[in-house]
């Protein structure tokens, strides 16, 4: 069988780029730790480390075996705690991943099933698509919500299931939008501030193909990779902005946002919400209640 300790001080030694560093990580002398990666070595059949100066650097075999022994001990340092968490019945972690282009308050309604959970500990990480995905290969995170699915790639063994598609709705403050103003929109977005999604948003292209058809260029005022917050700027008077309508239910519901008015509807445009998952999400209780048919 493969010796995990050996692994672990190979390991060590890849993460700190050389022996003497891991020798200091892990108080042991250098001499132990290259003689157990020997034995690490001598027993998988290939060489794994070789010098580059004061360091030492992965060969090609050496990159497979790190790239699995970072799973292994990612999962281990988890152990800790979930085992705490079963022994007392008390924390329930779920581990969530936004990417950047998706409307945050979107994502708080797709949650919104499973946070009266008792003992529920919420981690929300927010950032871009590709990170994501790779730390969700890693089983950091349980699920990631995106505006678009993964891409087909076997080695991450990812699956996607698309779980929202919410019409898209223009909103602003009560001292742009009135009654005129509505009554002619679209065209009275060309008169009006525009806040609009980055590039980051996978709405963006959408929106964009939008405006061109109805023979629209408004003046763009802001560009916002969190709707939340593109919100928060129209609500000081800022422009009028887009959003799903899975999103837009929560306006009301925030502090400083609640003088937001309807300025008219996207009509064909509709926002995507992706739901993504590692086979370990496929275990996980609170993914699986969210991922229920039906909700």
């Amino acid at each position: 069988m493969l010796n995990y300790r050996h692994l672990y001080y190979f390991w060590v030694v890849a993460k700190e780029g050389g022996f003497a560093r891991a020798a200091a990580r892990l108080d042991m002398a250098i001499q132990t730790i290259s003689t157990q990666v020997r034995e690490l070595e001598q027993a998988l059949g290939h060489q794994l480390l070789k010098s580059a100066g004061r360091t030492v650097v992965l060969t090609e075999a050496g990159q497979a075996a790190f790239a699995r022994a970072e799973t292994i001990f990612q999962l281990g340092q988890a152990i800790p705690d979930e085992v705490r968490a079963a022994a007392g019945g008390a924390r329930v972690r779920l581990a969530v991943g936004m990417s950047d282009g998706l409307s945050k308050l979107a994502a708080q309604t797709l949650l919104a099933p499973v946070l009266a959970t008792p003992g529920l500990h919420l981690v929300c990480h927010d950032g871009e698509f590709e990170p994501l995905l790779a730390d969700l290969a890693l089983h950091r995170l349980d699920l990631v919500l995106a505006g678009q699915s993964a891409p087909h790639n076997p080695s991450l063994r990812l699956t996607s299931e698309r779980v929202a598609v919410s019409p898209v709705e223009w909103y602003g403050p009560a001292t742009l939008v009135h009654k005129a103003q509505v009554d002619d929109f679209p065209r009275s977005l060309q008169r009006l501030p525009v806040l609009m999604p980055t590039g980051h948003s996978a709405l963006r292209p959408a929106l964009e193909r939008w405006l061109e058809a109805e023979g629209l260029r408004p003046a763009v005022a802001g560009e916002f990779e969190d709707s939340a917050l593109m919100a928060v700027f129209a609500a000081s008077g800022m422009g009028v902005f887009p959003i799903g309508r899975l999103g837009s239910d929560g306006l009301g519901h925030l502090p400083g946002l609640r003088g937001l008015r309807r300025l008219g509807t996207c009509e064909g445009v509709n926002e995507e919400v992706h739901a993504i998952r590692s086979r370990r999400g496929l275990q996980h209780p609170l993914v699986a209640r969210l991922m229920e048919p039906g909700r």
